[in-house]
């Protein structure tokens, strides 16, 4: 499977897009962080995911941009939410613009996604459409539970996979079955691509709590220690407030009840406590565990076994990333 063919692809049609249009307010700010980069793993794997099923891409690439234009514009209400000043490395749009600049830009992203359907017949765009918003209210729950646990004393493991399924791993799945979908594949199928998109985006997700503390500031393009200084409940901080001796769940706690302005000595102290617990070879072994759970989804499928061994070089990939 040939990747860097699946990206020019999803480039050229992204840098076709013509958001130079009135008024610029509004529309400068979308083509900024649409063009800001990152991985674009979404709209690989809906490309991916229908040319597995159809032995084409290109018809997927309206789909593809549906999924990314709807990916970065949770990522602009999210940064608003977290108080982010970086994102890829640079400067988040309520930082470069203003937070109402954010609101709006955002709002106007959610409706341009949904506009990519009508490239579609209305059997496939109805079906997308479904998908799509089923998936956007999941990405909304799981954003509220990330709120709310911020806050709660009593968060679960359980429940904390619950949140990240919903927030990430819902929309690693339908960009998989979205292009399942246009490559007008069978249901079993396009379920099978969204079980596997689910796990793998369990994975992913857990491998960005673990890079957002244990990353390298100069190339995971985010600030080091956001979660920390955010309080958020992730695996790393409830499986240690699981296994530490008391005095470390004291110390745990006593930070994530915090909001600090200087933030150096709560970072530092919380990655010491989590390294002396072992945390991040217990993340790695969970992450293994899900990205394996993945690769199971794959094996029932009826597609070609180099497609599937090209879809598990993919999660690999995606796992051993330090951005």
């Amino acid at each position: 499977m040939d990747l860097t063919k699946y990206f020019q692809s999803f480039i050229t049609y992204l840098e076709a897009q013509d958001f130079n249009r009135e008024p610029k307010n509004l529309y400068t700010p979308v083509d900024y962080i649409l063009q800001l980069g990152g991985k674009r793993l979404r709209p690989l794997l809906t490309l991916i995911a229908c040319d597995v099923v159809s032995g084409s891409h290109e018809k997927a690439l309206p789909a593809a941009m549906a999924v990314e234009t709807f990916h970065n514009f949770t990522l602009v209400h999210d940064d608003i939410m977290d108080e982010a000043p970086l994102r890829r490395g640079k400067e988040t749009v309520h930082e470069k613009w203003d937070i109402n600049t954010g609101i709006l830009s955002g709002d106007a992203m959610l409706i341009l996604a949904y506009q990519y359907f009508e490239n579609y017949e209305p059997i496939i765009f109805q079906k997308l459409a479904k998908l799509f918003s089923k998936t956007a209210l999941e990405v909304c729950d799981g954003q509220q539970l990330d709120v709310d646990f911020e806050t709660r004393n009593d968060v679960t493991i359980s429940e904390y996979i619950k949140m990240i399924t919903l927030k990430t791993s819902v929309l690693v799945g339908a960009a998989l079955k979205m292009g399942a979908i246009v490559g007008e594949a069978s249901e079993e199928e396009a379920q099978g691509l969204y079980n596997f998109g689910v796990n793998l985006g369990i994975a992913f997700q857990l491998q960005d709590d673990f890079l957002d503390t244990f990353g390298n500031p100069d190339t995971f393009g985010k600030q080091i220690g956001g979660d920390i200084i955010e309080n958020k409940k992730t695996f790393l901080y409830l499986k240690c407030l699981e296994i530490a001796n008391p005095e470390d769940q004291e110390k745990l706690q006593f930070f994530y009840n915090q909001k600090l302005e200087d933030n150096s000595i709560k970072i530092s102290e919380v990655t010491r406590i989590f390294e002396q617990n072992d945390i991040p070879t217990l993340t790695q072994n969970l992450i293994q565990e899900y990205t394996n759970k993945s690769f199971e989804d794959l094996k029932g499928l009826n597609i070609s076994e180099s497609a599937k061994e090209s879809l598990i070089a993919f999660g690999k990939n995606l796992m051993t990333r330090k951005v």
